[in-house]
């Protein structure tokens, strides 16, 4: 092994002339007039506190780890604590690994938060401490644990990015100087650079870089250098760092200070060196990233190209090193990639001369790419997949395609039709990290054969042809992974070949006749009967995707019905198939329901097995989830719906669909009510909602033209809300029992119209008692949903439950609740927005009597809880909704003939609620949220404005803006913006934050 040579050390003290003082705890010493290297830090109080640092250790109990924890809060409050992590770093106190991790993160929360609060003395013995840390590791007999290195490098960092320009301007110098040649220091100043890069990149600060390139870039660069001279043979790892440290830096930093025969000369080396290739490969790829002139890049590219081919890289099939091609591909991605945006710049440019020849590199990389695609390792092909789609791109572009590019599209596209195989590794039954990593590959190249469709969609028509038919000639004696890829390429043309609404089959007649030919021999040939769930579910996926060929030969559709309905799909042996052939059957049956007729009553009862509910007691384990078999209940329904039976025959199908599940339903809320047990009690609730559930279902199946008054089919949902209403005063389980009766009554608004109306107030008093704030947030959308669309017709009902409601949500608004419980607090903001959106609805529906009726008392305290929404809560959402109400109300009561007292509040409340709101802290104009809140605000004062006229201006002029001593010249430009006939003109002026700031009392 050849030693290091003092080169390195030659050139530091070349490098850091400037730095005359070279000692840099003597450096820190004289600023802070003592040495701390030579003089403890008195002790802060007691020391730390030794129990709590039990609690550090990872096998310590749960106690201690609290009580670790809260002594790390105490520490980060207090305002000199951290002086005793500093002080047990320094010297070396601790021997723990964790205590030291521990006293690094209290002095990184200081950096990062409260560098700013310290004095300067306290700032300078963070400085020194870490310094005098350095100096301690180049004498450890052993390295600190890589977790300590990189949270030391961390906190460097971010001393780094706070002090670099202002007072630690030498701060490499001094690193550098202290870690000198001594490999453990190498180490810790490569990780404080990788350090400082992150941090730079996260905070993008281009000041800290523009200076960096000024001042110590050039010096930096000739430290790594001498890094990577002095250890590529003796120290792997730090050789790696650096290149890593090179690579990550290249990007922001001027070029020509790697991209040179020294560097890159190096860097090849490297590439031959196994433990190096790796990172060399990396540090190569991001030399290729950097932004430059085109002609630049091209030749950078070529020059680095002719190097690594003739040293023999680019013979993949002799590599075996699988890692390592890895990275290479990545490399010759980023290679072809750069080339191509200079092919692209260049053309912009019109530089056709360069380029032709960036266009004649890009070919001359081609046969690389297309080893690298098809290479049988997935992660070698990903890495290429970009070069290979900006390729076709280019070839999209070019108005004729040379034979030789016409090769390669279809090299590229038999390499993509191979590798879209599944492995016979590929575990279909318990798919792992493994299986997902294949499904997104296998995304990549589909957009890859979307590409290749744009280039050459006639080729990609024919060869997806060629392939399917052949494999399908034979699919019982062809492997299944064979059979997949070729029904799956069938599948990507609808996407690769798109066309308006799924028309594949008619239109240009070549293609359409090929697709309905491959369609045909899918349906025909019986390979829906092949023993591999992936066949099975790609056979079913095509079909639905090209459900439009059963409209041009219908005579198909029983055979795949059948397909569907036996052993192949819905009662396949795996669950997987079976729960994904629900919802395809589901989607099968919508999309054809003008050609199901014939089958409407064979499907039904084919399926009546599978629309049973199943108890939790009979332990029978049923071939559909209760999700899946919500498609199923859909699917019937569509059936019925859209059949072209008459109405009664149309009910008595529906009521034969529902009725097994209201029975089913009596009984089990009979046995809930019984049941003892709590978890039978669950399980019971659950079975109940899954029946409710079912039922709502079936409602989706209508629509404006099949109405459920049309179909007949009003008295059956009727005849099911009175079954299930019962659950509403069940009191087990009522969470989910009313969750899945609300579902179902907010169908029924829709479904049954004004005949639901008769079971909306008994189903209220139910929901309303014993209620929770999620409770009412959900109830209050159905009263919402009732008010806005039958608007007068319940407005006896809404004035008899007005008050009630109100009184539940403000008991809950009203209830205790722990300060720092955020939980409850959120629970609270929500119950409070659905509180005001009601109050919306009932007057935007043009129902204000309801609220108008309930006495002066309860309409004033309704009213006061609007102003509090609008102006006391930090909450845009609601406080928008609140001046939405205001504006409203005062549209409808703000006139001369409103109720008695209004004009009052209005100018008591209404008017300083318009000035209050915008003039909280918490009224942030950076939130788009408040914005539309301030504009609904300008709505409200401009409604007033509208409705009481000159007297209102007068109030403003005259009593109360002068009261928030607002100068007279912005009173009288405020009230000039108001009185303005377009509201815009008002509302832009509120918008503008120092208009809303003048109206601010001195």
């Amino acid at each position: 092994m050849n030693k290091p040579s003092n080169s390195i050390t030659r050139s530091k003290q070349y490098l850091f002339t400037n730095d005359k003082n070279t000692d840099v705890c003597g450096f820190f010493c004289g600023i802070r007039g003592h040495a701390y290297c030579n003089q403890k830090t008195p002790s802060i109080a007691a020391g730390m506190d030794e129990q709590a640092l039990l609690g550090l250790n990872p096998n310590a109990d749960s106690d201690f780890r609290q009580r670790a924890l809260a002594y790390f809060e105490q520490l980060k409050i207090s305002p000199d604590a951290w002086q005793v992590c500093a002080e047990a770093l320094a010297q070396r106190t601790y021997s723990d690994d964790h205590i030291k991790f521990f006293c690094f993160q209290v002095l990184e929360h200081q950096v990062k938060y409260k560098y700013s609060e310290l004095t300067t003395v306290q700032q300078q013995l963070i400085r020194e401490t870490l310094v005098s840390w350095l100096q301690a590791q180049m004498l450890n007999p052993q390295p600190e644990k890589t977790f300590i290195r990189n949270k030391a490098a961390q906190v460097f960092a971010l001393l780094f990015v706070t002090e670099y320009l202002t007072k630690w301007p030498k701060f490499f110098f001094d690193i550098l100087s202290v870690v000198d040649l001594n490999p453990r220091g190498v180490d810790l100043y490569l990780r404080i650079l990788m350090a400082i890069d992150s941090e730079l990149e996260a905070r993008r600060n281009t000041l800290i870089k523009d200076t960096m390139r000024e001042q110590c870039i050039p010096n930096l660069v000739e430290s790594w250098y001498q890094i990577l001279q002095n250890y590529q043979y003796t120290n792997s790892e730090v050789t790696c760092q650096c290149l890593e440290v090179v690579g990550a830096y290249v990007s922001w930093i001027d070029l020509s200070l790697i991209a040179n025969d020294r560097f890159i000369n190096m860097l090849l080396g490297h590439m031959s060196i196994e433990v190096l290739r790796e990172e060399a490969c990396d540090c190569l790829f991001e030399i290729v990233n950097k932004g430059m002139d085109p002609v630049d890049k091209m030749k950078l590219v070529e020059s680095l190209c002719q190097v690594l081919q003739s040293a023999g890289f680019f013979s993949i099939d002799r590599e075996e090193d699988v890692d390592f091609l890895a990275r290479f591909s990545k490399l010759v991605n980023g290679m072809g990639q750069s080339l191509i945006v200079s092919w692209t710049k260049l053309i912009k440019n019109g530089d056709i001369k360069n380029a032709q020849e960036a266009l004649q590199a890009i070919e001359t990389k081609v046969a690389l790419m297309l080893q690298l695609l098809i290479h049988e390792d997935d992660d070698i092909s990903s890495n290429i997949i970009g070069f290979c789609y900006d390729y076709l791109h280019i070839l999209k572009q070019l108005t004729v395609l040379s034979d030789r590019q016409k090769a390669n599209v279809e090299t590229i596209m038999l390499a993509v039709m191979k590798k879209l195989t599944y492995d016979e590794e590929y575990n279909f039954e318990n798919e792992g990290e493994d299986e997902a990593m294949f499904v997104e590959y296998r995304k990549q190249l589909k957009l890859l054969l979307d590409r290749l469709a744009q280039v050459s969609p006639e080729l990609l028509l024919a060869s997806v042809r060629r392939v399917f038919s052949s494999t399908l000639q034979n699919w019982q004696t062809t492997r299944f992974m064979e059979v997949e890829v070729a029904i799956r390429l069938l599948y990507m043309l609808a996407e690769a070949l798109p066309v308006s609404h799924g028309a594949h089959f008619s239109g240009d007649v070549s293609k359409a006749s090929a697709l309905q030919d491959m369609m045909r021999t899918l349906v025909t040939s019986g390979v829906s009967s092949y023993q591999h769930t992936s066949v099975t579910l790609e056979f079913f996926e095509t079909v639905v995707r090209y459900e439009k060929f059963f409209t041009v030969e219908p005579q198909h559709i029983p055979c795949v019905l059948m397909a569907f309905l036996d052993h192949r799909g819905l009662r396949h042996s795996s669950a997987k198939v079976r729960s994904r052939t629900a919802y395809l059957f589901s989607r099968f049956v919508k999309s054809l329901n003008k050609q199901m007729n014939p089958f409407i009553e064979d499907i039904l009862n084919r399926i009546q097995d599978l629309l049973e509910l199943s108890p939790p007691e009979n332990g029978y384990q049923s071939l559909l989830s209760s999700d899946d078999q919500l498609f199923i209940y859909e699917t019937a329904g569509v059936l019925i719906v859209n059949s072209e039976y008459p109405a009664e025959r149309k009910q008595a199908l529906m009521r034969n669909l529902l009725t097994p599940l209201m029975e089913k339903f009596k009984i089990l809320l009979e046995k809930l009510m019984l049941a003892q047990d709590e978890e039978r009690q669950a399980s019971l609730a659950d079975c109940l909602n899954h029946a409710v559930g079912f039922a709502s279902r079936t409602s989706k199946a209508f629509s404006n033209k099949q109405t459920v008054k049309q179909c007949g089919c009003s008295e059956v949902y009727l005849d099911c809300l009175q079954t299930f209403l019962p659950a509403l005063s069940c009191p087990l389980q009522k969470d989910i029992l009313r969750s899945g009766v609300r579902t179902f009554l907010h169908r029924m608004i829709i479904c049954l119209e004004e005949e639901v109306l008769p079971f909306i107030p008994s189903a209220s008093e139910h929901m309303l008692k014993d209620c929770e704030a999620k409770d009412l947030q959900e109830f209050i959308p159905l009263i919402n949903q009732i008010t806005a669309k039958f608007k007068i017709q319940v407005s006896p009902f809404l004035q008899q439950m007005f008050m009630p409601l109100l009184h539940a949500i403000f008991e809950v608004l009203l209830r205790p609740a722990e300060e720092n419980d955020q939980s409850a607090a959120l629970e609270k903001q929500m119950l409070r927005r659905s509180y005001f959106a009601f109050l919306q609805t009932v007057t935007g529906s043009g129902m204000s009597e309801v609220i108008a009726n309930q006495g002066a008392e309860n309409v004033e305290r309704v009213l006061v809880t609007v102003i509090q929404g609008a102006v006391e809560y930090p909450d845009p959402i609601a406080q928008k909704t609140c001046f939405i109400i205001l504006s409203k109300l005062v549209e409808l009561w703000g006139g001369k003939d409103g109720p008695v007292g209004f004009a009052d509040f209005v100018y008591k409340h209404i008017v300083p609620a318009c000035f209050l709101a915008p003039l909280k802290q918490t009224f942030d104009l950076a939130d788009a949220q408040t914005v539309l809140a301030l504009s609904e605000c300008a709505v409200t004062l401009k409604t007033i404005h509208l409705k009481r006229g000159p007297e209102c201006v007068q109030y403003l002029q005259q009593e109360y803006l002068p009261s928030l001593q607002v100068a007279p010249e912005i009173i009288q430009e405020f009230c000039q913006a108001l009185q303005q006939p377009d509201a815009k003109v008002f509302k832009n002026y509120l918008k503008v934050c120092d208009n809303i700031e003048k109206l601010h009392a001195d």
